[in-house]
């Protein structure tokens, strides 16, 4: 009877897929100046798949427009089923909920709690931001 052979390859990749999908901090970069002046351009935050966002949140949210893309939004609204409607802090600079209408609850990556990049902006967000927008209109 012919013995089976082992595929090194394969278990390594079906463990690769087991740890990404279990892990629960995911690691973005700012592509744009959508969050400008929460966030900047290149700057480099962990969202917490674990934490759902609230309403004030940041969030990293898929792209409806392509999914692989994650997008880092300030969160407006969070619906019943997981959902949310997302806005960047910067709206003339933000393509955002008001273009592509709300996230639904799958493409909810996470709450973005931490800045590690670059070290001088380094720490978790300030909820100073959150509250601000919470208010209403900035002037």
């Amino acid at each position: 009877m012919p013995r089976l052979r082992p595929y090194p390859w394969l278990l390594a990749g079906i463990t690769v897929a087991a740890v990404a999908a279990l892990r629960p901090v995911v690691r973005v970069e700012v592509g744009g100046s959508s969050m400008v002046p929460t966030l900047l351009p290149g700057d480099r935050v962990v969202a917490v798949r674990t934490l759902a966002p609230r309403v004030g949140d940041v969030a990293a949210v898929a792209d409806p427009r392509a999914a692989s893309r994650l997008l880092v939004k300030r969160v407006v609204a969070v619906h019943p089923d997981g959902g949310v409607e997302v806005a960047g802090d910067n709206p003339a600079a933000s393509t955002d909920s008001r273009t592509f209408g709300r996230v639904a609850a799958g493409g909810v990556t996470g709450r973005v709690v931490w800045r590690y990049w670059p070290p001088e902006r380094r720490g978790p967000l300030s909820t100073e931001e959150a509250l601000l927008f919470a208010a209403g209109p900035r002037g």
